[in-house]
């Protein structure tokens, strides 16, 4: 006699989702927890355990709402386990409420969590409990009674509440709407500054990268004209002219970033597709020029460097800026290639995060320093204050003994140093924050004085107080100095050389070229020129020149992206461009 071994129709039919439910739940209670452990300790450990809690969670609601699907497909809804609608509905508001506070967790800085993330966590929790003080009759009959649906319906009510709540909390702690401004308008010794706004999803505008086409070139000024230098390089981002004439290109690609967060993970797919992450050749390659009509030929001066930058040329040393070392190689006028391994002057700030990786490095007049900018490990201290010790500032470095002092801090990601020919004063394009509106925070050129702090990260633009570090520091605010120009925001200035030649017309003579590579986090786009800021005794006066444009053709794709600056032995502007992979020069047209 056969027997059937088929199971009970019961079990048979069990519906998934009441197995799996309470999973998403333990991870967004679990978020709840360590959100109030930063709100007591404000250590970045718990921000980051709590994000990744939130996004695991996510994860595990959206496999749940699989297995609940499969179970409405394979008819278990009539089963005795299967939840009630206000359990459904509960898990539902949760997840959409769980989504939002991944996005607001992603904020950088402390108001990431306090109020507005904790408050979110805790209207999560208060949904699935609400949700769940409605409980069914054992008996399907008796559950169906008219009775209990007066009872879902407030349980509901107060699940709906608890998510409007949420949201609200998203919208009264976000701050005003963000103005629109004319970039133009931020330009000069005082821009105007709208109030902060962050941002459920931070407004991006990202370049496509497109190639320069046969025979094109970038814009140029009346009474100027451009050409190719060099194409064909690997990411350029850096030159340095030789006594001789000689160009030193630095191609160059910064570290491997780490995932500490989701939001790293966004952040690398946006810069990859930027061209910011572009496969560099980390060498240093020599250009000579040669006769009229005669190509310049090409050498490897240096070769298997670490994300170098920065190039410094003192009688016969010659100083390389690595991103977590400075270091010298023997250098006499004419090489081309330089076999010696060279000598560590000094330690730099380097891994394993080393958010700004570049170091651009400068020799003092006569001489006996190098000064070099080392750029924060950070956009506001997301990474934790413990991270940027010795960053976010300028570094003079004695030449003779490696030993170094901070020249000056507070400067998020200063770059192009250079001093200024007139006064002798030092001078840097820096980077300023993100995240607090496509109008906020304007990037800066600025001289740096001897001990002086320039807001970063407690305020920018003298004593505007960001409120997403915490804790503040008012004695330093109270001392933070005003940048000199504004750049317009986002800008992303990263080269500067003051025009001491003869080479291009009058009207360049005695001020600054500052090369913008352009911003990725605003529309419309900004940057992705070179400007000329005139100066008089030293300082800047007056509004920008555009010089060199076209970088954006008319779609909005980024054909190049403008870097380094220098001026060669002639006058002539060079100008690296990383995404083109071409050095320009620019030269009088002669008209």
């Amino acid at each position: 006699m056969s027997q059937n071994l088929s199971p009970p129709p019961g079990s048979a039919r069990r519906p998934l989702y009441p197995r799996l439910e309470a999973v998403p739940h333990a991870f967004f209670v679990a978020a709840f927890v360590t959100d109030l452990a930063y709100w007591r300790s404000a250590s970045v450990t718990w921000e980051t355990f709590s994000v990744w809690l939130i996004a695991a969670g996510l994860l595990v609601a959206a496999v749940v709402a699989v297995a609940g699907l499969t179970d409405l497909a394979a008819r278990r809804r009539t089963h005795p386990l299967t939840p009630p609608w206000p359990h459904v509905l509960g898990d539902a508001l949760a997840a959409v409420l769980s989504l939002v506070n991944a996005f607001v967790h992603s904020r950088d800085g402390y108001t990431a969590v306090v109020p507005t993330g904790l408050t979110l966590s805790a209207m999560v929790v208060v949904i699935l409990v609400a949700s769940r003080l409605y409980r069914p009759a054992p008996d399907a009959a008796r559950a169906a009674a008219p009775r209990a649906r007066p009872r879902a319906a407030l349980v509901s009510l107060l699940a709906l509440v608890a998510f409007a709540c949420g949201l609200g909390t998203v919208w009264a702690f976000s701050g005003p709407p963000a103005a629109q401004l004319d970039a133009i308008t931020q330009y000069g010794a005082n821009p105007p500054l709208p109030g902060a706004h962050q941002y459920l999803l931070p407004p991006m505008k990202i370049a496509p990268n497109v190639a320069w086409g046969a025979g094109e070139t970038p814009t140029v000024a009346n009474g100027l004209k451009v050409e190719a230098l060099a194409r064909g390089l690997v990411h350029p981002r850096s030159l340095t002219v030789l006594p001789n004439g000689d160009v030193l290109v630095v191609e160059s690609s910064g570290p491997p970033a780490p995932v500490n967060r989701p939001k790293d993970l966004v952040m690398g797919w946006v810069e990859a597709f930027s061209g910011a992450h572009a496969k560099g050749a980390n060498r240093i390659t020599l250009v000579r020029a040669e006769a009229d009509g005669v190509a310049p030929t090409r050498t490897v001066l240096l070769d298997h460097l670490n994300s170098p930058f920065g190039v410094a040329l003192v009688g016969h040393d010659l100083y390389v800026a690595d991103t977590d070392a400075i270091l010298r190689f023997p250098y006499a006028e004419g090489d081309t290639t330089i076999g010696d391994p060279g000598t560590k002057l000094l330690d730099l700030p380097g891994g394993p995060i080393d958010h700004h990786w570049t170091k651009s490095l400068v020799a003092s007049p006569d001489g006996t320093k190098l000064y070099v900018g080392v750029g924060s490990n950070s956009n506001i201290t997301e990474n934790g204050i413990g991270a940027e010790l010795d960053r976010a500032d300028i570094l003079e470095v004695d030449r003779a003994t490696g030993a170094f002092r901070i020249f000056a801090t507070g400067l998020r990601n200063p770059n192009g140093l250079q001093f200024e020919p007139r006064t002798g004063k030092l001078w840097a394009v820096v980077n300023e924050r993100d995240e607090l509106g496509p109008n906020l925070v304007p990037d800066y050129l600025t001289s740096v004085r001897d001990g002086g702090f320039y807001g970063w990260p407690y305020s920018y633009y003298g004593q505007h107080v960001d409120p997403r570090v915490q804790p503040q520091r008012p004695d330093l605010v109270a001392s933070a100095i005003v940048p000199d120009y504004a750049l317009s925001s986002h800008v992303a200035p990263l080269g500067l050389v003051f025009d001491t030649a003869a080479g291009l017309p009058e009207t360049y003579r005695g001020g600054a070229f500052v090369g913008e590579h352009g911003s990725w986090d605003r529309s419309p786009l900004n940057g992705y020129k070179v400007i000329y800021v005139p100066f008089d005794a030293g300082r800047p006066a007056g509004p920008p020149q555009d010089v060199v444009t076209g970088f954006l053709n008319d779609k909005d794709q980024a054909r190049g992206r403008p870097v380094g600056l220098a001026l060669d032995r002639t006058g002539a502007l060079l100008i690296a461009d990383d995404l083109g992979n071409t050095v320009w020069r620019v030269t009088a047209s002669g008209d």
